[in-house]
């Protein structure tokens, strides 16, 4: 295996489906079933969720809410997901922990650097939901902060392009796809890969991002094996 402990962030709206929000069970199904296909090739994996099929924090400050609660909210909606992931994980055979940037008995722990490498040592994968703790943060930030707290290679950015473009390809035909790219290379093209908070982290620390198609099945094994499908961001 290329990658032998991973972070694997996925977007709360790939877990729509083909809803216009919630949680489609056929998601949780799919994601579950390759999720275990690279633990039991011995990867140590854990797991971001974002919110957004349920809340944004950000959208609802626009229409006047406190940011601040709106941004709790949000957090909450990341817990709700990674529960339901959680779930299905354990229908499928595996062993989990969920841990959090905020500690709600009897769901999940606080999340700390020990606990999750503890964990994933086990054999369990791990799930951390309720972002940073903090409002203010992405959960994009969110997942970087993890994976730099667990010593993680790399961060999978699960989503439904296969990799980054010149231009968004679902609007512009003519867009082409980058192999490899630098961070000051993104940065410098305005390529909106993570916020830039997450991605200040990443360089400071030399923690690649890879961007791949999470919704393909058997995509997620090719990843960590190796496979060049997506797009990685490093320091070059």
């Amino acid at each position: 295996m290329k990658y032998n402990r991973i972070l694997l962030k996925l977007s709360g709206e790939s877990l729509m489906g083909t809803q216009s929000y919630g949680i489609a069970p056929e998601m949780l199904e799919q994601y579950a079933l390759d999720i275990k296909a690279v633990v039991e090739k011995g990867v140590e994996v854990a797991i971001v969720i974002g919110g957004g099929n349920i809340f944004r924090g950000l959208s609802g400050a626009s229409k006047g809410m406190d940011r601040v609660q709106g941004d709790y909210m949000g957090m909450l909606a990341t817990l709700i997901n990674s529960m339901a992931l959680q779930a299905e994980l354990e229908k499928q055979g595996m062993k989990t922990e969920l841990l959090g940037g905020l500690a709600i008995e009897p769901i999940c722990k606080e999340m700390s650097r020990r606990r999750a490498i503890e964990a994933m040592q086990e054999g369990r994968v791990v799930i951390i939901g309720g972002g940073t703790g903090n409002p203010f943060f992405t959960t994009d930030t969110a997942s970087t902060l993890r994976a730099i707290e667990i010593k993680a290679d790399v961060i999978l950015k699960g989503t439904r392009v296969d990799g980054v473009y010149t231009a968004d390809p679902e609007k512009d035909p003519t867009a082409t796809k980058f192999s490899t790219l630098t961070f000051q290379e993104a940065l410098g093209k305005k390529l909106k890969i993570m916020d830039l908070t997450a991605f200040a982290l990443c360089e400071e620390n030399n923690l690649p991002i890879y961007v791949f198609d999470m919704n393909k099945t058997g995509n997620l094994l090719k990843v960590v094996s190796g496979e060049p499908i997506g797009t990685e961001v490093n320091k070059g």
